[in-house]
């Protein structure tokens, strides 16, 4: 029993000493920016029961949630950036002046992957204001081959900062932000070639703008931008080894011209005023009737199709002719032309039919050209071979033809009509068109 307790006051003493180390102090200052790195191996060793060595042999994925202590995110001011459960988190921002003098803590949730297992420590931001250290030119670079997370690393930063200076030579040099393009709507590269994001990064100093800074604002190199062609800065060499700046990006912000007013807003204490008890909408809703909506939304479109029906009919029905004002119109021989067309046609489906029926009539004449009389039918002889005999015979010119009376006018000519003998008793009508 003794043992227990010995071991529960053992592990009392060491939650308060992991307590006790993971409250951070930091004292930023208001203006300039802060960064602060959320290592993996520090946070490896606070998921029991596993060691220190365990935790290094399995490489656990950690990812890590900040916030304002009793609030679900972070300051306006405050970033977070983790790639990938495998690298380290940062935590970067420039304060304000509004944030000084007061504590901010950061809580840090950090997430064992593998394990589902929590830890957290606290990070306590005590900003400090620089009321007399004022940066009035300030300039923001966008570096083109850097991502924000590389663009953080304190050696990355200083030799910027380095280059900057070689170019500028101010007296002090402070890096106020740095944001990712992505946050200023840009778009996500393609995983080829090694594409970074970009970076805007800027700086502020007490020195007004040197004149290379100044070459951008000259007129060839705005035409040279506006035609998304790089311009020609002399100092471009002193970065070009190991940042690629975009110049046409370069913004250049002179604070002494344009002070910034200061508004005095007035905070609430963010809690609603009490109006009362909620009172919902009354569910009693009055009825409306819909029998007019619904009689104008039918009879409507039913009596535009009726009218279209009505002309239709009218067109179809009451604007024919008919067979019987067509055919006292027509000449009589244009008809009987017509019927005998379709008689010799019906006939020869016949034969299709039945090929031993008798002979067709459509190989006797109809009628005489002459007289308009209908002649009879003549028969043939049975010692007339008639198996090879043609419907309608060639137009020859025949000794026995017959000129029909008629009149020859221009662009006419004479019909005459011969009797052909081809067999014993056999006569056809002869069209012939000398």
């Amino acid at each position: 029993m003794a043992s227990v307790a010995f071991c529960i006051a053992l592990l009392l003493v060491y939650s308060i000493f992991l307590q006790v180390q993971s409250d951070r102090n930091h004292y930023p200052f208001s203006g300039v920016l802060f960064v602060h790195v959320l290592k993996r191996e520090y946070f490896k060793g606070e998921f029991p029961p596993y060691s220190m060595k365990l935790a290094d042999a399995k490489n656990d994925p950690i990812t890590f949630k900040t916030n304002l202590k009793g609030y679900p995110d972070r300051p306006g001011w405050l970033r977070y950036i983790q790639r990938t459960p495998y690298s380290d988190g940062v935590l970067y921002g420039s304060p304000t002046n509004e944030n000084a003098d007061k504590p901010t803590i950061i809580e840090i949730t950090a997430y064992n992957r593998r394990t589902y297992e929590t830890a957290r420590h606290s990070l306590i931001l005590n900003i400090m204001a620089l009321n007399d250290y004022s940066l009035p030119y300030q300039a923001e670079f966008f570096v083109k081959n850097m991502n924000v997370e590389e663009m953080l690393a304190s050696e990355v930063i200083g030799d910027f900062l380095g280059a900057v200076k070689n170019v500028w030579q101010p007296t002090h040099l402070n890096a106020i932000n740095i944001t990712s393009a992505l946050d200023r709507g840009g778009r996500v590269p393609l995983p080829i070639n090694n594409m970074k994001e970009g970076v805007y990064v800027m700086v502020g100093t007490d020195l007004m703008f040197s004149s290379c800074l100044r070459e951008v604002e000259t007129p060839q190199n705005q035409q040279k931008c506006s035609q998304e062609m790089e311009p020609s800065i002399s100092c471009d060499k002193k970065f070009r080894a190991q940042f690629d700046i975009d110049w046409c990006k370069l913004s250049l912000v002179d604070k002494t011209k344009n002070p910034s007013v200061a508004h005095n807003e007035v905070r609430g204490d963010g809690i609603l005023p009490d109006d009362g008890e909620y009172k919902p909408p009354s569910t009693n809703l009055k009825s409306k009737d819909y029998y007019t909506d619904f009689v104008i939304t039918l009879a409507v479109p039913v009596a535009v199709a009726m009218v279209l029906f009505v002309i239709l009919g009218y067109i179809m029905f009451c604007r024919r002719e008919g067979v019987q004002k067509r055919n006292m119109q027509t000449p009589d021989i244009q008809l009987v032309h017509h019927s005998s067309i379709q008689k010799s046609t019906k006939e020869l489906r016949n034969m299709s039919k039945n090929r031993e029926a008798a002979w067709p009539l459509s190989t006797l004449p109809v009628f005489n050209p002459v007289t308009g009389e209908i002649m009879p039918p003549l028969h043939h002889s049975d010692n007339c071979d008639t198996s090879n005999m043609p419907l309608m015979q060639t137009q020859q010119n025949h000794p026995l033809q017959t000129q029909l009376p008629q009149q020859q006018g221009a662009g006419q000519y004479p019909i005459s009509v011969s009797p052909a003998i081809t067999c014993s008793n056999h006569y056809h009508i002869d069209y012939h068109v000398p």
